[in-house]
Parts: C-alpha cells; structure tokens; sequence
C-alpha cells in the first residue's frame, strides 16, 4: 500500500511541476526591472504542498526551482543562485500548513490562505535577502532593503492575490474529486 501511495504522490508531483511551469510561462505583467505577475503558476505547487504535506511541498518547489534555474537561469554567484531558486520556490511548500484540511468549512480556507501567505512570504524573504545581499549595490543610492522590498513585492503581492482567490474557487472541487 504504502509503495502505491508514494507511485501516486511521484507522478502526482511531476504533474504539478510540469503544470507550474506552463503557467509560468504564461505571463500577464512583466515589470520593467524584471519579474512578472503569472497565470498562477504558483497555485498547483501549492495544491501538491495542501494533499501531501510541508515535507513533500518544499521538495517539489525546490525541484521546480531547479528546472526554472535550467530553463531561465540568471547566476551572479552560487550563493544567490540557492536564494533565488531552490531555496525561494521550496519555501513555497510552507503552504502545506493546510495540509489535511479535508472540510470544506470557513476554518479549511482560513488554513489555506494563511499556508499562501506564509508561503509567499517565504519566497519574498529569500528574494530580498538575495537583492539586498548580492544586488544591492544596483539600487541607484537607494536602500537596499526597501529596493528589494518593492521589487520583489511588485510582483510576488499579485502572485498571492491571484493564487489565493484560485485556490478559494477551486478547493471545494478538488476535495470532491480527490481519489484516495
């Protein structure tokens, strides 16, 4: 049973990564500096984090965040390479703080919404932590921190509207069709 179950959690999470990393492609803003607001290319990283947990999320987001290194990769120092990939998209199965939230009432979607916001902060503090550390001499004068701040905001806030308000319409549904 349990050898079905981790085939089922595999395939389920290739899936998952391969789904982001359409809607990844699919870009609804590009900021002028870089970054851009996406047709919710978090939201299926996250839905694997809410079924299988934080443990399997933060894996699953770690291995989205090296195939995005492969396929659009921006190295400036290995260091920052962990920040903004790995590290920065792994954080983003913290959502699986919902994880077993099997009703469909107020307290499931409060959970849900709370591992989003956790989640998205987590990839925003890596990100900021890699421009204050590594960019933060590009900012023209400006500090560093509120620099990076704005810039990774400007498009991670948008993110977390967008992958919230998604997974509130769809939860009800994927519990529904979740088979065992």
């Amino acid at each position: 049973m349990k050898d079905k179950r981790s085939v089922k959690m595999l395939v389920e999470a290739s899936m998952m990564i391969a789904l982001s990393m359409i809607l990844y492609h699919i870009t609804i803003y590009t900021a002028p500096q870089g970054g851009s607001v996406t047709a919710g290319s978090m939201v299926p990283l996250f839905i694997f984090a809410l079924r299988w947990g934080m443990g399997p999320g933060i894996l699953v987001g770690a291995g989205f965040g090296i195939l995005e290194l492969i396929l659009r990769p921006f190295i400036f120092h290995p260091v920052q390479v962990l920040l903004d990939y790995p590290i920065a998209y792994g954080l983003l199965g913290l959502a699986g703080i919902g994880y077993r939230s099997k009703n469909q009432g107020l307290r499931s979607y409060i959970r849900i919404i709370l591992g989003i916001i956790l989640a998205i902060s987590g990839r925003m503090l890596s990100h900021v932590l890699s421009g204050v550390i590594f960019f933060g001499d590009a900012t023209g004068g400006q500090n560093p921190w509120i620099y990076s701040l704005i810039y990774n905001g400007s498009f991670l806030i948008p993110e977390m509207i967008i992958s919230i308000i998604v997974l509130v319409l769809v939860w009800g549904i994927i519990q529904r069709r979740t088979i065992s």
